[in-house]
């Protein structure tokens, strides 16, 4: 097998033979041997009977249906597990990552590459989105000390020995962008042409990007429990001098009266900043104890073409 496709589907019911027909159209063109898999992610809308349809259609298609919603990362990693080709194409469903675009993926490979992204060169998406995705990649790259480009997401061409590589890792949480970036190999980035969604729109709400980046954050640094390392180091310091100010200003008899504000304020705040480091502990803790469990992070109900 030479090329594999994997693409993840929610919300997609209208979609999915358009995606086939225009993945088709472009693979048959560049190979001779190819497979397009499917990963229904417990979409509430009729996605998997139209994977079932196409699949029986086309038997190049595989369909993969998980148990219920696991999210979008996770439905990729029961993709890469299903996947035989030589090269692995990770792509939305949606038809922003336009299949036209596949073959300037393959033809960077020949240079030597294990890995191209496809950069967007102008994101077709709505201010809120492009703003939000921003300020995750940022604040993603700061707490993790690594290196975030918004205009990569997941649509890109990897080798199966990178992929192999991700599935080796035991995560119990899944973030495809940073795995890929973690395992390494020769990359690079072509600029690709983003196309606006399909139908509908994005399943990402704020909160559901907010969850996403705390667990990613947790899960790839203890960045977090450095800085509140230094957070209290601060705090000592800074009670330090003012100890030393006020005792001065004792000696020399500035102090009257003591303040009862200053004492209560000095105790809330202090409170609230065992509470909040506390709970970071507690983060990082919970998220250990998912992984002890060792619970399968996707179950795949049903298959297709297998």
């Amino acid at each position: 097998m030479e090329i594999s496709i994997i693409s993840p589907v929610y919300l997609a019911q209208n979609l999915i033979d358009e995606l086939v027909h225009r993945l088709e159209n472009t693979l048959s063109s560049i190979c001779n041997e190819y497979e397009i898999i499917l990963i229904e992610d417990g979409s509430p809308d009729e996605s998997w009977n139209a994977i079932e349809n196409i699949c029986k259609k086309n038997k190049n298609v595989l369909g993969l249906k998980l148990s219920r919603n696991f999210g979008q990362h996770y439905a990729i990693t029961a993709g890469l597990a299903n996947a035989k080709g030589k090269w692995v194409i990770v792509m939305d469903c949606d038809l922003q990552d336009q299949p036209e675009e596949i073959p300037k993926l393959l033809n960077k490979t020949k240079e030597g590459y294990d890995i191209v992204y496809a950069k967007r060169e102008i994101r077709q998406d709505n201010v809120i989105k492009k703003t939000s995705s921003k300020i995750f990649y940022k604040t993603f790259g700061y707490l993790t000390d690594s290196k975030q480009d918004a205009s990569i997401a997941n649509f890109g061409i990897y080798h199966k020995k990178v992929i192999q590589s991700i599935l080796s890792m035991k995560d119990h949480v899944r973030f495809f962008p940073t795995m890929v970036q973690w395992v390494g190999f020769k990359s690079t980035k072509i600029y690709v042409e983003h196309n606006s969604r399909g139908e509908g729109k994005s399943s990402y709400s704020w909160r559901k990007l907010i969850n996403l980046a705390i667990d990613n954050i947790i899960a790839f640094s203890d960045k977090p429990l450095r800085l509140t390392i230094r957070l209290g180091l601060s705090i000592a310091l800074l009670s330090f001098f003012s100890g030393l100010l006020y005792l001065y200003k004792y000696l020399n008899g500035e102090i009257k009266v003591l303040g009862f504000a200053s004492i209560v304020i000095s105790i809330w705040f202090l409170s609230g900043l065992i509470i909040f480091i506390l709970g970071i502990i507690g983060v990082y803790l919970g998220k250990t104890f998912d992984r002890v469990k060792q619970r399968p992070t996707y179950i795949i109900s049903k298959k297709i073409n297998s």
